[in-house]
This record gives structure tokens, sequence and C-alpha cells, in this order.
């Protein structure tokens, strides 16, 4: 008869490495962006994300005191940077894709993340929430916008005029628009047609 070598071993649980500093920290932020894209806001706990990051609730608690800190820690870390608006040659190629990198951001996991902040938190939370939008997104894209048409009027494809604030919030509240109100994830002949039908004829040199 074959002789068993089992040993205690066998039967004790695989214990991951303990994590400490930074590296928990994103662990951390990681588990609570993923419960953001999940659950959402209001199902989110300080529990469950410490659960998702496999460590204790006091690891959580002893770096972030609430909810609404460690959301807004998990949104700065994981939004992606939009940085840069390289040129692509024209008008329409640059702001198409600027469009791209927006959407992305929109639809990465924190900006899933981030519009489960917006739809579900009360008013006084969604303010602090409101802020990180403006710095995170909001102004970013129109910095960049901004770039592109200063390069297409340098080309001359772009009016002299075309500076007033409100032709930079029509892509960002267009794409916010489809995105909330009719569900639309933005295909890329949605975002062709929103520069070829809005923006280039909304800034073409010649037009008033």
């Amino acid at each position: 008869m074959a002789t068993s070598r089992w040993t205690a071993a066998d039967e004790a649980p695989q214990v991951s490495p303990r994590r400490r500093g930074p590296v928990l920290e994103r662990a951390i932020l990681d588990a609570a962006l993923e419960q953001l894209s999940t659950v959402g806001w209001n199902a989110l706990t300080m529990e469950g994300v410490a659960a998702g990051a496999q460590t204790g609730k006091a690891a959580v608690y002893r770096r972030w005191s609430s909810k609404e800190e460690l959301v807004a820690d998990a949104l700065r870390a994981g939004f992606p940077h939009l940085d840069r608006a390289d040129d692509h040659g024209s008008l329409r190629e640059d702001l198409y894709q600027l469009c791209l990198r927006l959407r992305e951001a929109m639809y990465s996991r924190s900006g899933f993340a981030l519009r489960s902040v917006l739809y579900e938190c009360d008013a006084a939370s969604a303010e602090r929430f409101h802020g990180l939008v403006l710095r995170r997104l909001v102004e970013p894209a129109q910095r960049l916008f901004r770039e592109a048409v200063r390069r297409g009027m340098e080309r001359g494809e772009v009016r002299a005029d075309a500076t007033a604030d409100v032709i930079f919030d029509v892509i960002p509240g267009l794409m916010m628009f489809r995105a909330k109100v009719r569900g639309s994830e933005w295909p890329d002949e949605a975002v062709a047609e929103m520069i070829d039908h809005v923006m280039v004829p909304l800034l073409r040199a010649g037009t008033v």
C-alpha cells in the first residue's frame, strides 16, 4: 500500500507576500477603481475595497479616512493624462485624433468610475468630484483643442476669430451628452462625423 506523504503544509493556505508602501497603496487604489466601475458609488465600501486589494480594512483606513478621500485619490491616480496634442498635418486629423484620445479616457476604467461617482453621489460629494473632472478631463481637453486650432490658424485652415470659449466646449459637450443621454460609445465613424460635419465647418477659414 502506498505511503502517504501528506504534511500540514499541504493544507496551509497560500498567503501572498506582505505588501507595503506604494505597492499596497497602488493595489488599494486599483481595487477602488474596480469597485466603482463594476458596483458603482453607492455599493462601494471600504471593506469591499480592502477585500479586492487582498488586505485588511485597517490598512485602508490608515491611509484614507473616508470613501470620498479614497475615491478622489483613485481617480487622480488612474485617469489618463491628456498632456499633448500631436501634429498630424491637418486640422481635421488633429481634431479626430484628439477625440479618439478623449473617448479612450471617457471609456477607460477610470472614466467609468468617474461617471458612476457623478451620477450616483449626493450633491455635496458631487461638487468635490466636479472639480476633479474639470482639472483632469475638461480643462486639459480644452487646452489641447486650442492648441490644434492654433496650428490650424497657422496653416490657414481656421478663421482668425475662432477663439470664443464656447467653441472649445462643443466637442466635450457633445461627447458627454451622447455618452450620458443617448448611451453612445462613440464608434470611429461617429467621431469622424462630428469632426467633418460640425467642427471643421464651424472653424473653417472664410466662414462667418
